[in-house]
């Protein structure tokens, strides 16, 4: 395939990047059809793919073969240097503390929830929408990845700038702390059914301007959360412990021969 002048694919990926914002498409979400996506920019389907391409390589895209084009997942600088760091040297240290966060998250996401319902603008309950929508993604990745959306578009929709900052501190460590568990809650049918029934009483509480019913909402979620990812940590960590026990036909024959 021919390779077109940066120019014109930079110019491309900032048209993308453009419309991304425009209709506020959050993590998770996917991009219109590749022919719907370049007629709507008047680009050739050529220059389109290596935009995209672009974009991919930047990390603000994920693309899945023969599933499409997806938003990825953001955080910025001001979490990373004032949360971030410091709580990964903790996990580094003790991958334990990740569930230190998921206890923090209890006391600032039932605020989150609480002032969501009591401050969010239409706006603000569109995007919650659209998040939630996006969490019944067939793919564990994506949906985990929206998750995390539904849980930030809250916060943003708290209209309190500390607390949004801290949750896109604690998300990002999450991600990299706690992400395959996540994924497998999402591959775990029982599971991803009470997850989505969850988000939405969360969600309804917050459309309903239910502050007290968004706070219980939100508690409950976050406690099936953490008692979820725990069991899977220790579901695993059985698993660990039994192949690491002696074959049971080389301790019989250990037994004979003594």
């Amino acid at each position: 395939m021919k390779v077109l002048p940066r120019r014109l694919t930079d110019d491309v990926a900032d048209r993308v990047r453009a419309l991304i914002a425009e209709q506020q498409l959050e993590a998770g979400m996917k991009l219109p059809a590749e022919r719907q996506l370049a007629v709507q920019l008047g680009v050739s389907r050529n220059s389109l793919r290596e935009a995209l391409s672009k974009l991919v390589s930047e990390g603000v895209l994920l693309s899945r073969r023969g599933g499409g084009t997806f938003v990825r997942w953001q955080h910025d600088d001001w979490s990373e240097q004032n949360i971030v760091q410091p709580l990964k040297t903790l996990l580094h240290d003790d991958p334990d503390y990740s569930f230190d966060i998921l206890e923090a998250r209890h006391a600032i996401e039932a605020s989150t929830a609480w002032h969501a319902a009591m401050r969010a603008t239409e706006a603000d309950k569109e995007k919650i929408v659209l998040c939630f929508e996006a969490t019944q993604s067939d793919d564990p990745d994506l949906a985990s990845q929206a998750d995390v959306r539904f849980h930030l578009a809250i916060a943003e929709a708290s209209h309190n700038v500390v607390l949004l900052q801290t949750m896109r501190g604690f998300f990002d460590l999450l991600q990299s702390s706690v992400k395959q568990s996540r994924q497998r809650m999402y591959l775990v049918p029982p599971v991803f059914s009470q997850l989505t029934e969850q988000h939405q009483a969360v969600m309804n509480a917050i459309l309903a301007g239910d502050a007290d019913g968004a706070r219980q909402a939100m508690m409950a979620h976050l406690g099936f959360v953490h008692t979820t990812i725990r069991k899977f940590d220790e579901d695993q960590a059985r698993q660990a412990r039994i192949t690491r026990l002696p074959d049971e036909q080389h301790i019989h024959s250990r037994e004979k021969k003594a």
